[in-house]
Formats: structure tokens, sequence, C-alpha cells
């Protein structure tokens, strides 16, 4: 297929690979840091050549970042590839090693858990975390294929990894937006791999080209959510704009659309948040559960929005601002209407604007990042099926764009194998597509706040699907949460973190809270 392929980094690397292709024309040398990157082919390219009988060349490259999976410490991550190319491709190349003595099933850890797959064989969970932008760039969408990455089939690359060996397994995706000269690499199977170096040489292998065919990116929005320990109100940030959804339950009494006097002062702080935003758009959206018919639920939500747009519009202090408000009544709803929380979060009136900036770095006071925990420093113990099991928090991590990576270990501390499953059980109003480690809380006591774990975003149809931008436990992965006698397992959460914060009290499944510094 011409044009099919990017720019390769030498001829010799794509003679060792044997693929046959051509170097990109008056490609450049490569510097000497790309070329000791370089020095092997890697392995899984989608050339419609038969593999050799002699298999692959072995991938020495030296690994950039490293990580290990939640489910099976066996396996081995290491990113040896991270290449921009035209300044607005990456491709991501991973070698994944079998440290264990058993054979290693690779396809079901890497696969995307956002969308529907068939068959499980493609490294479609490989990506990047563009902070700033507050999105997950996952591997391209080709028409006749779900993923512009890895296929075991195509590529030969087996079901399994032998004791002792790797593979390396490829993604072509789009480029983290603002040209950044690092990057944090995620996949399915284990945390994320922070401060990754980009570099703009060619990539080393053969791979298809994006702009050779049609593609479709596929990215995932990520919303970050908090909330008033009252419950008067929860806000979302996107990255983009701010969704603050007040309780319906506080601004107003039952079936009514006049304001409370408790509502005043959770629209003074809303007001505040429009006088700091960029943009002078407003949205006032009105919601309302699934109790009652629409008959009743869309005019009440309707009026309830344009009281609540009312109130902002003599109390906001920035000129220009332009309000729009409308009832949804129960077709939007967030959560769960099953459950009594899910309802009582779904009557709400929701006010969304531009994200407001974040401060410059030099009128954050005294913020500073604090060094990382020592080991041991941060942990705390607890029972799981009368077997002593233990928690440590290795780290809160301040990402661009207001976001904090949280990551932590469990230990079964005791004798006998035992299941830990209180991580997933979190409250069954979140609804989540897939079971995660959810069940997790970062608590800022001053600002009397707390931060819910972030979620994916998909849409589908009218709805977004929520995923957990946390460990996942579902599906390949639900023995994460069991554990052998002395055995650790690593996890993380992404979350919302406030500017000026520096210990943030962090509450893991039933351990005890623990008060963590950010980094």
């Amino acid at each position: 297929m011409p044009n099919r392929n990017l720019a390769l980094a030498t001829v010799l690397a794509l003679a060792a690979a044997g693929c046959g292709m051509s170097p990109a024309k008056e490609a450049a040398p490569p510097s000497p840091s790309a070329a000791s990157r370089s020095s092997a082919p890697a392995t899984g390219t989608p050339s419609s050549a038969a593999p050799s009988s002699a298999g692959p060349s072995p991938d020495d490259r030296p690994a950039l970042a490293e990580t290990r999976s939640t489910m099976t410490e066996s396996l081995k991550l290491e990113v040896v590839g991270l290449d921009r190319v035209k300044g607005k491709h990456l491709v991501v190349q991973l070698r994944l090693s079998n440290t264990g003595t058993k054979d290693l099933p690779w396809t079901g850890e890497m696969g995307d858990q956002t969308r529907p797959l068939g068959q499980i064989k493609w490294a479609s969970g490989i990506g990047v975390l563009d902070a700033a932008a507050h999105t997950w760039l996952l591997p391209y969408q080709p028409a006749d294929s779900p993923c512009l990455c890895s296929d075991q089939d195509r590529d030969g690359l087996g079901y399994f990894i032998d004791p002792g060996e790797s593979i390396t397994v490829y993604a072509v995706l789009p480029a983290p937006s603002g040209n950044p000269a690092t990057a944090t690499v995620v996949t399915p199977a284990g945390p994320p791999m922070l401060d990754v170096p980009i570099s703009d040489e060619p990539p080393a292998g053969d791979f298809p080209d994006p702009d050779a065919q049609p593609v479709t990116p596929v990215t995932r929005r990520i919303s970050v959510p908090s909330e008033s320990l009252d419950k008067s109100e929860e806000t979302a940030d996107d990255g983009t704009d701010l969704h603050v959804n007040l309780s319906s339950d506080v601004l107003f009494a039952v079936n009514k659309a006049t304001l409370t006097g408790r509502a005043k002062a959770v629209l003074a702080r809303t007001a505040k948040l429009v006088d700091s935003s960029p943009d002078a758009a407003v949205r006032v959206e009105g919601h309302a559960d699934s109790s009652g018919t629409d008959a009743i639920n869309d005019p009440l939500s309707a009026r309830r929005a344009l009281a609540v747009r009312r109130a902002l519009t003599g109390l906001v202090t920035r000129e220009g601002v332009r309000f729009q408000s409308r009832g949804y009544g129960s077709h939007r709803p967030l959560y769960d209407n099953g459950t009594e929380e899910g309802k009582r979060r779904n009557r709400r009136v929701t006010v969304s604007f531009a994200k407001p900036k974040p401060r410059p770095a030099g009128e954050a006071g005294d913020l500073v990042r604090t060094v990382a925990p020592e080991p041991g420093e941060l942990k705390a113990t607890g029972e799981a099926k009368g077997q002593p099991i233990s928690m440590e928090v290795t780290g809160l991590r301040r990402l661009p764009g207001g976001l904090g990576l949280l990551s932590y270990t469990i230990t079964n501390e005791g004798s006998a194998e035992v299941w830990y499953n209180d991580l997933h059980h979190a409250q069954d109003w979140e609804s989540y597509t897939y079971q995660a480690a959810s069940n997790v809380r970062l608590t800022d006591p001053g600002a009397r706040r707390q931060y819910l774990p972030g979620r994916l975003q998909v849409p589908d149809g009218d709805r977004v699907r929520n995923h957990c931008a946390c460990t996942d436990v579902s599906g390949v992965r639900l023995s994460t949460e069991k554990y052998a006698p002395g055995q650790t397992r690593t996890f993380w959460s992404l979350f919302a973190l406030p500017d000026d914060a520096t210990t943030l009290q962090a509450r893991i499944a039933s351990f005890p809270s623990l008060d963590v510094p950010v980094q």
C-alpha cells in the first residue's frame, strides 16, 4: 500500500525488521540519542509479510518508563518509544515482558474497555493522558479495524508471552496538545507512567500512517467532580467548562420553584465562579428525577432554571454576562434513578460556563510541591475475611490542568489467600459502566470539600457513559481484588486538585483516613 507508513528511523532498522519498506525521502539523520533508542526495530509491525520462522529480533532498547500490571504482577510494561510524527501524531511502543514462570496472556490486559471491540486481540488500550486538555487519547480507529495498533493475529504475536520473553506492541494516536516535552502514558493494565520524554525523531520501526487513510480519533473527555460536604452542590470540571450542579432539595421546597432562604449562600458561591470565568455565556438547566410525569417535571424544571437565572443575574458583578435557561425534566439523569441518593442528585439545577483560568504560580501564596512520602509513612491497616491487610499511599502527584494522580498499594499481610472487595463498593448512585476501584475520596477539611474519582466520558447517543478514571476491576480483571499471602497490588485514581492544596485527607475503601501531602 503506497504512503501507508510513517517515516522510519534508519534503513538499517528496516532491514533488520525485514519489512522491505523505504524510509521517507530526505529523512534527517538520527541524533545519537535516537540512534541508541533505534538499535532494535519494533516487533509486531503491521507488515503484511509473514513473520520469519526465526521470530522477531529481541527489542533491547532502554526503557523510558515502566510499570507493572495490577492484576498480573509478572507482566512488566516498559515504554521503549514515544515519538511525535508530523507534529500531530504520536507513536507509542511498549515492551511487554513475562517475568514469571508460566505462559502469560497479554491481549485481555491491553484492550480498551471504553468501547466494544468484539474480539480481544488488539493493543487498543495504549494511550496518553493529555492532562492540560482533560483528555484521554487512544489509538486512531481506521475504517477496516477497531484500532491503529498491534493486532495479535495480523502481527503474529501469539496469545501468550513465554516465561522470560518479551514482545513489543505499538499504538498510533493523536499527539497531546501544546507540543509538550513529556507525556503520561496510560494502559488498562497498570498505573500511568508519568513524565515520559517525547522524541521528535522518526520512530524505530514500520507503522501505518493515519494521514494515508480515513481514521477517527478516539478520545475520552475527563470530568473530575467535587462536592461540598453539606451536599448542597457538586461541581464537575471537564477541562473546558465547569458544571455546577445545585441541589434542588436545597434550593426549593417540594414541587415549588421559589428559592429558599438557604439558596442564597449556595448561589453566592456560584456567582463568584461565574465572575472568574473568561466567557460571557452561562447556561442554566433544570433537571428532575424519574418520579412523576413529564407533564409535571418538564415545566417545573424550566421554572426552577428561570428562578436560578434571575437570582444569579443579580449576584454576578461582571459586565456582559449572558444567561440562557432551559428545563429538561427527567430526560438527562446524571446518576442511577434506582436509588434514593441517585434521585436526590438528579434533582438539580446545573449552571455551566467556561472554566476559570488557573491562578499564575506567583499568586498561589506558599504553594510548593512536597517531597514524596517515605516508605511506610502513609500506611493504614485493616482486615479482610479474618486476614490482616494493609494499605499504603505512595503518592499524590499534581498534574497539569488541575488534575492529581493518587497511587496506593494494598497488601495481604496474612497467611491465607483473601479477597478484598471494598475497593469497588462505592455508592451505587455513581453508575459507572464497569466495576472499578472507585471507593476512594479526597477531602479538604478547611474548604469543606470532597473530591471524587474522575470519569472518562464516552458519548452514547443522547447520553454519556461514565468509566472510572481509576484502576479497573471488571471483566478479565475480576481477580484484581484477590491476594495471595504477602501479595501487593498497586492502584491509582485521577482527581481534581485545588490550586492551593498542600495536604488532603485520603479515604480509601474501609481503611482509616490518611493526611497525604500533594507532590
